[in-house]
């Protein structure tokens, strides 16, 4: 079997095999970080290393924020897309005036980050989906939570063991980097290789990640969940619920609610955010596990792409838990484009009306023929 994923993430450096460093509890209202610096660099793409992890930037202003030190797995934010617009909410790392309370929920979506609800290897199981936080702990650890909320017992971690490559030029930026998924007992239970490049071309500023995960100590399974995959929170004034014209639409046709849980190609997001039209264009490679993907997507905000999920979509499909015996990898591919405009047509047809479209169905199509690490 084969299947792969593509992100990139950074944790502070700490030795990792069968058991994990141990992490300093923090109070539940210390989310937000500090700002990150401005890179030096002001041609082309670079990357700098900092006490949270790493940054890109193009062209001397930050691009992407590698957020490695905050909670039980990694992280991207910020993500800044075309016109310097911010492309993720921005709860629960920083609070913000334009940001109502009613999309001040679900603490684990934080920016752009992967991780899934239930995995088990051995007698082991750990959820790296949720954080403490989610059940009421504290950010870096279950306090005593578990007395309120048994849940957070199974809290794992996805810890970054080392950096394979950080290499920047005038055309892209790329971090590769091995990390190891734990249980809440700190033993290892699989290993990942992380490839992430960022890119800008004419339809907009893209990342693509290319993941491979490995059962490394032993046969793991990814139970059907629908809480797991490759996932970004949209910015607020984006999410469809809150009735400022954002929109969702997938290569199938299906619109905003219509598009969660079914199969398709791509699937774009997308809306006003300071006063322009804006979207994530987000792409599933035909080598990738269960090509074409289902989706993940909510009017709310949450927008991911879960392979792992069948049943826990519709309970007329099979249980879609996936087994990987000892040694054999699982790889994914995704492809992420923060654009302007929004996308108006599928196969031909006009979807959505309005001037500055985006062919997303042409960006795919490109993207298809690319041979994934």
């Amino acid at each position: 079997m084969k299947i792969r994923f593509a992100f990139v993430f950074i944790l502070l450096a700490c030795s990792v095999t069968p058991s994990v460093c141990q992490e300093s509890q923090t109070t539940p209202q210390q989310l937000a970080s500090t700002e990150l610096p401005k890179p030096s660099q002001a041609d082309g793409f670079a990357i700098e290393q900092n006490e949270h992890g790493v940054t890109v930037s193009l062209n001397g202003e930050v691009f992407v924020g590698y957020r490695i030190d905050d909670v039980n797995k990694p992280y991207l934010w910020p993500i800044v897309g075309p016109g310097g617009k911010d492309m993720t909410r921005t709860y629960p790392m920083k609070d913000v005036d334009h940001e109502p309370d009613n999309q001040r929920d679900h603490p684990h979506h934080r920016g752009m980050t992967f991780g899934h609800e239930h995995v088990v290897s051995g007698t082991q199981q750990a959820d790296t989906w949720h954080e403490w936080i989610t059940f009421g702990g504290q950010q870096k650890g279950p306090g005593n939570a578990p007395s309120v909320n048994p849940r957070i017992k199974h809290i794992g971690k996805i810890v970054h063991r080392e950096f394979t490559t950080l290499s920047a030029d005038p055309n892209q930026a790329v971090v590769e980097e091995i990390l190891d998924h734990v249980s809440p007992s700190g033993n290892r239970m699989l290993t990942e290789v992380r490839r992430i490049t960022f890119r800008v071309e004419p339809v907009g500023r893209i990342i693509d990640f290319d993941q491979v995960l490995t059962a490394s100590d032993g046969e793991v399974k990814f139970h059907d969940s629908k809480d797991a995959g490759l996932s970004i929170r949209v910015p607020a004034n984006m999410a469809v619920d809150s009735r400022k014209g954002g929109k969702i639409l997938n290569s199938e046709g299906d619109h905003d609610r219509d598009a969660w849980s079914q199969p398709a190609k791509w699937c774009d997001y997308f809306g006003i955010i300071d006063g322009e039209q804006a979207g994530i264009a987000f792409l599933n490679h035909p080598s990738s596990y269960r090509f074409p993907t289902r989706w993940h997507v909510r009017t709310y905000g949450l927008f991911t792409a879960n392979p792992f999920a069948m049943k826990s979509f519709d309970g007329a499909l099979r249980d879609g838990t996936t087994t990987l015996s000892p040694g054999e990898e699982l790889n994914l591919h995704h492809r992420l484009i923060f654009h302007s405009g929004h996308p108006g047509k599928v196969n031909g047809e006009t979807e959505v009306d309005g001037e500055n479209e985006v062919d997303i169905e042409k960006a795919w199509r490109q993207y298809s023929q690319t041979v994934r690490p």
